[in-house]
């Protein structure tokens, strides 16, 4: 008897602790749980102050007064002046070579600069911003991409084989967006890359150098009255085409240049009537090389003006 009083007493002795923890840990998480969700409620009210201070202190929001995927530019409104902070940037390609000028070109206006890449090469964004527009265009960017970024740019990526991001996604600068490609409008694989203001075209070599792999300096102070002066400037500074060539022709000159001792990266731009097999014959190399270097094949057409590697 005593025994069984025994095991009764122990039995609800334990039945009680275990209660008495089990409610005290209950009253611990219910005190906790207020507090957690209003530390959670002031992580996301402050992560959301500060993007919505990020967004709406940006020079683009003072720029644009709309967000539309359907147009690739359209100009607004230009300012007078307007200052470019051109910190925190990445070049949108490694490459060094320009093929194109902006400026006129064969009888039109050439709104960007064309820079040499190959079909695959990583294009990354310059600066942070917003993907405004993902699309192709048979007749004139091919495989594009628009980003509006948080400085007032715009920057316009042409011609790539594949596009890497959506519409109305957020982008770092560096970010890759796509891949260097020949689609479109396009004579051999390459980059087309503009800046754009409100819609306007602005010479990109005034804010880049290629050569270089920079940004002309921490910020680009863009005025109407001197810009025209200050572009043609700019693509004698960095961006005429025909200095990218000229060591190369002169070394080239003479001979048969059946030899590329020193390991260099050689091009040949396209002079009208030229075909595969006298370039070939020029540069002392074979039909099939050029069509290895610049992914064609012997029976695509090639034109004056376009740039083919040959060594």
């Amino acid at each position: 008897m005593y025994f069984k009083r025994t095991i009764k007493t122990l039995a609800f002795t334990a039945l009680f602790t275990i209660t008495a923890v089990s409610a005290s840990a209950q009253d611990l998480l219910a005190r906790q749980a207020p507090i957690d969700r209003k530390m959670k409620a002031v992580d996301t009210l402050a992560l959301k102050n500060i993007i919505h201070r990020e967004q709406t202190n940006s020079p683009s929001a003072q720029l644009y007064k709309e967000w539309s995927n359907k147009y690739a530019h359209r100009a607004t409104n230009l300012p007078d002046s307007f200052l470019i902070n051109l910190k925190h940037f990445c070049m949108p390609t490694t490459s060094k070579v320009i093929t194109s000028n902006f400026g006129r070109r064969w009888g039109r206006m050439h709104k960007g600069i064309d820079v040499k890449v190959y079909i695959g090469d990583t294009i990354r964004a310059a600066f942070s911003g917003k993907v405004r527009i993902v699309r192709y265009e048979a007749n004139g960017y091919g495989n594009y991409v628009v980003i509006r970024h948080y400085n007032g740019l715009e920057t316009i990526y042409g011609h790539m084989s594949k596009q890497l991001v959506e519409e109305n996604q957020t982008v770092r600068a560096g970010e890759p967006i796509g891949l260097g490609g020949n689609t479109g409008r396009s004579t051999g694989s390459h980059l087309h890359f503009e800046t754009r203001l409100c819609g306007v075209a602005l010479n990109p070599a005034l804010l880049f150098d290629f050569r270089n792999q920079d940004v002309t300096g921490d910020t680009y102070l863009f005025r109407r009255d001197t810009y025209d002066n200050e572009s043609e400037l700019a693509n004698k500074d960095r961006g005429k085409v025909d200095n990218d060539y000229a060591s190369t022709s002169k070394r080239n000159s003479s001979g048969n240049n059946k030899n590329n001792d020193s390991g260099d990266i050689r091009y040949h731009k396209v002079q009208k009537g030229e075909t595969l097999s006298s370039i070939a014959k020029k540069r002392g190399t074979t039909i099939e090389e050029l069509c290895k270097l610049n992914h064609l094949t012997k029976k695509m057409r090639i034109r004056p003006g376009q740039i083919l590697r040959y060594s």
